[in-house]
């Protein structure tokens, strides 16, 4: 039997839900992922588009640079996803809005160079 793993936006506007193994979990270090989330790193969660399904509502996606797409909830605000051109075939979650984000482990960085100095990481 594959994994589910299910979340959503804050508010529960919008809940989904990822079948089967991740095709990777990554720390993104950029800054339009800093700007979209808040935070000073984001980590992302990457499912093939098959493997994913929105149980509740609509993720409302905006076009942030040139080939990214970010997903998040128009009730709310929370941040959801991020799509980008070089991957066409993947939509990549923020780890905080699965409901048992435990299990994601990230094994990868993105933009390093981007990364805040004063943020430590292994």
């Amino acid at each position: 039997m594959d994994e589910k793993y299910e979340g959503g936006c804050l508010c529960g506007a919008v809940r989904f839900v990822g079948v089967g193994a991740p095709k990777g979990v990554f720390w993104c270090h950029c800054q339009s992922c800093r700007r979209h989330s808040g935070a000073p790193v984001s980590v992302f969660v990457g499912f093939e588009l098959g493997s994913y399904t929105v149980t509740r509502g609509e993720i409302t996606r905006f076009k942030s640079s040139p080939g990214t797409t970010r997903g998040f909830c128009r009730a709310c605000g929370s941040t959801l996803t991020c799509e980008v051109e070089q991957l066409p075939t993947e939509t990549h979650f923020h780890v905080g809005a699965f409901d048992d984000p435990t299990g994601f482990s990230p094994s990868k960085h993105f933009f390093r160079n981007e990364q805040l100095p004063w943020l430590h990481l292994k």
